[in-house]
């Protein structure tokens, strides 16, 4: 499994965290131990260039997501397919507010975001309660069970 985090930002982020909770979210979602994710962390300027051009929605988000090969989870007893699963990228300056506004670190924030991300390059959505409800849960599930193995409060 390939994961590389590019740090654009000025924001001073522990990069290998963000590795260990990609890889343990493409491991539990049994995405195939050859995929490759890139991470790449941008200033909001950057993020609302990608904001407009690919949402056409104005100023920057925390966090967008760009699949490659449409990759999905594995199933028990299943070989899953193997290829690029995509890219994540996130805005640290967006995620920094959110964090307080939620009572939370900074960290915290970067690496639900990150698992949020890449639910959404194995397919989940969040448009309709019922995908909502089931892609929420999964993350929560996902981040708690990585932090909980961390020795992090949860």
């Amino acid at each position: 499994m390939s994961i590389d985090v590019l740090n654009e930002t000025t924001f001073d982020l522990d990069e290998l965290e963000l590795v260990a909770c990609s890889r343990f979210v493409m491991e539990q979602m049994r995405v195939h131990p050859g995929a490759d994710l890139c991470v790449r962390l941008v200033d909001e300027e950057a993020m609302t260039t990608l904001h407009v051009q690919w949402m056409d929605l104005p100023g920057p988000t925390d966090v967008m997501s760009f699949p490659m090969d449409e990759l999905t989870p594995g199933h028990e007893g299943e070989d899953p397919e193997e290829g690029i699963l995509g890219d994540i990228v996130l805005c640290p300056s967006v995620a920094q507010k959110q964090a307080m506004e939620a009572g939370h670190a900074l960290e915290e924030e970067l690496l639900l975001l990150t698992t949020h991300g890449i639910l959404h390059l194995l397919g989940f959505d969040h448009a309709e309660p019922e995908e909502e409800k089931e892609m929420f849960d999964l993350q929560r599930t996902l981040l708690l069970t990585f932090l909980a193995g961390r020795g992090r409060p949860v």
